[in-house]
C-alpha cells in the first residue's frame, strides 16, 4: 500500500468513498445533500488531503490540518474514510499512523479530532490505542441513521514531548 498526497485525479475515487461514507449515516456529519464542488473545497481547498493506494486503486482517504487557524493552529485534525470493501484491512490504522507522523514532521504539538462519534467502536478503539483520548463528550450531537441520537467524542493527543 501507498499512501501519497491526493491529486485532482483521484477525485472520483475519493468523491466515491465519501459517498459511501455519508450513505452509512453512521461515521460522518454528513447527509447526502453534500454536493461534489463542497467535497472538492472541503477535502482539497481547505487542507492537504492523502489518499491509500493498492494495485493502481484508491481504498481510502484523508485530509489534515490545522485544527484552527491562528492561536489554535498548533493542534492538527484529521478525518478519514476507508472504501467499505477494504475495511478491516489495516487501512484506517495506516492512515491514522501516516497522518500522527505527517502532523508531528510539520511541528504540530497535538492532534484532535472534533467529532468522533461514539457509536462507531472500530474507530474509537484504534484512536484508543494509538494514544488518543477522550477530552469531551458532546451528548447526542449525531444522528446516527439506525440508532437514533448518540453521543459525540472529541478526542485528544499530543505528538510532541510535554514538559512535566
Amino acid at each position: 500500500m501507498e499512501i501519497r498526497k491526493a491529486t485532482d485525479t483521484d477525485f472520483d475515487a475519493m468523491w466515491d468513498i465519501f459517498q459511501a461514507a455519508i450513505a452509512a449515516g453512521d461515521a460522518l456529519p454528513f447527509s447526502n445533500g453534500f454536493s461534489a464542488d463542497t467535497f472538492r473545497i472541503h477535502w482539497f481547498a481547505s487542507q492537504i488531503a492523502y489518499v491509500a493506494v493498492i494495485e493502481g486503486n484508491v481504498v481510502g482517504m484523508y485530509k489534515m490540518g490545522a485544527n484552527y487557524p491562528d492561536l489554535g493552529s498548533h493542534v492538527a485534525s484529521a478525518t478519514y474514510a476507508v472504501h467499505p470493501a477494504s475495511q478491516g484491512k489495516g487501512i484506517g490504522r495506516a492512515l491514522v499512523h501516516h497522518s500522527i507522523d505527517t502532523a508531528q514532521s510539520e511541528g504540530f504539538m497535538a492532534m484532535q479530532f472534533n467529532y468522533v462519534v461514539s457509536t462507531n467502536a472500530p474507530a474509537v478503539e484504534l484512536y484508543k490505542k494509538l494514544g488518543f483520548a477522550v477530552a469531551g463528550t458532546l451528548p447526542k450531537a449525531f444522528k446516527h441513521h439506525n440508532s437514533g441520537f448518540v453521543d459525540a467524542y472529541v478526542m485528544y493527543r499530543f505528538l510532541q514531548p510535554q514538559d512535566a
